[in-house]
C-alpha cells in the first residue's frame, strides 16, 4: 500500500484546531476564529488568493513555502500574513520579517 497523504487544508483545520481555534471552512478556505482574531487559512496561490481579511495564513508542503514566502513579499498585500510549511505531520511558520519560527 503506498503513503497516505492528508490533504493540505485538512492539515491546516488540525494545526488551527489543535491551537485553539474555531475552525469552519468557507469556500475553498478556512475561517479560524480565537478571540478577537480571524484568520483566513488558504492553500491557494497568493496571486490567485481572496484578499478579504486581516489575517491571511498560506498553507504549503515545506518544500515550496519558502517560494509562496518569497510571493507574498514580492506582492506586499494589504493584510497581515504568515506561511505555514507542512511536511509529514511537522510544520514551521515562515513570517515576512523572519526566517522561520518553529511550531510551538
Amino acid at each position: 500500500m503506498g503513503v497516505v497523504s492528508t490533504p493540505l487544508l485538512d492539515e491546516a483545520r488540525t494545526i488551527f484546531s489543535d491551537l485553539g481555534y474555531e475552525v469552519e471552512k468557507e469556500g475553498e478556505e478556512l475561517r479560524a476564529e480565537r478571540k478577537w482574531r480571524t484568520v483566513f487559512v488558504t492553500t491557494a496561490d497568493p496571486e490567485e488568493a481572496p484578499t478579504h481579511g486581516r489575517l491571511r495564513c498560506f498553507v504549503a508542503e515545506s518544500d515550496r513555502a519558502r517560494e509562496v514566502r518569497d510571493q507574498l513579499v514580492s506582492l506586499a498585500p494589504d493584510y497581515d500574513w504568515a506561511v505555514v510549511a507542512v511536511d509529514s505531520g511537522d510544520y514551521r511558520i515562515l513570517h515576512p520579517n523572519a526566517e522561520a519560527l518553529s511550531a510551538p
